[in-house]
């Protein structure tokens, strides 16, 4: 039997011992709040949704720098020149639309680019099916604007100049996301129809566009004539650009990808790609 002070005893370590336990239960949910809290701030962040113009961000980012369709006319050289292109930002609009400088050329005379464009990259409207839209504009001036990118931006025209120099609308490209699975981060084309275009003898052209990871894309444009033939741009698939890395330049150099005779470079450009449109 117990005696007072041993019942005094043993009513204390109950008290305790329930308090303890009523104290590792409150911990235990204060644990599971602040575990759900950070799960859901941490879900927030990985779920939030990308805006328009963050999507156009993208786009002309991966646009922007020098990339080589070096590898594709390594494997296909009947079908495909090793060119070079080259993009950089020129201009802001009010509405926040960029600007992109971008030229062409022969991968061995940078200096003197066959094509030149300006692309304005926005988003799409919202009644349409897309993320970014992609325009091509004519320069006014082409001659002023030859390696553009490359050049010292003191040396550059300013970016009020360069807006004053936006040409007339060429084409305009709809982008939206790639489907899961596939290569691509953005695709999309010209509308159907394509855009009024008079070069060798076409009357309207066509253009698709691909932005793949690594900042490597994929452009295909074609000129067909009013009963539908195709009379200029790759047959085979789109040009595929890709950023080289600077250890490979010694090796472009040492590769057989040299000009053929000017008559047969002409008749190979006819059929697989547009000097000037």
């Amino acid at each position: 039997m117990l005696g007072g002070g041993d019942t005094n005893r043993v009513g204390v370590r109950k008290k305790r011992k329930k308090e303890m336990g009523t104290g590792s239960r409150a911990r235990g949910l204060v644990v599971k709040t602040l575990l759900l809290i950070g799960g859901a701030v941490l879900l927030k962040r990985l779920t939030k949704s990308t805006t328009r113009w963050d999507h156009a961000r993208i786009i002309g980012n991966s646009l922007t720098g020098q990339k080589f369709s070096m590898e594709q006319a390594s494997r296909a050289p009947d079908n495909y020149f090793n060119f070079r292109m080259m993009t950089c930002p020129a201009a802001e609009i009010v509405d926040g639309s960029k600007v992109l400088y971008f030229e062409q050329a022969f991968w061995r005379i940078p200096q003197k680019p066959f094509r030149q464009r300006f692309y304005m990259v926005k988003p799409c409207p919202k009644e349409l099916k897309c993320d970014v839209e992609v325009s091509s504009y004519a320069i006014r001036d082409v001659e002023e604007y030859k390696n553009f990118c490359d050049r010292p931006k003191d040396q550059r025209p300013l970016p009020e100049e360069v807006l004053g120099d936006i040409g007339e609308h060429l084409t305009t490209i709809y982008l939206k996301r790639c489907e899961r699975g596939k290569r691509c981060l953005y695709e999309g084309s010209t509308p159907p129809g394509g855009f009024p275009n008079s070069w060798n003898g076409a009357t309207y052209c066509t253009s698709e566009l691909a932005i793949l990871k690594n900042n490597e894309i994929h452009t295909w444009d074609r000129g067909y004539d009013e009963d539908g033939n195709q009379v200029w741009g790759a047959k085979e698939g789109p040009y595929e650009f890709k950023p080289v890395p600077a250890s490979s330049f010694n090796g472009m150099f040492s590769s057989p990808l040299d000009f053929p005779p000017q008559q047969s470079m002409e008749k190979r450009i006819q059929g697989s790609f547009v000097l000037q449109d």
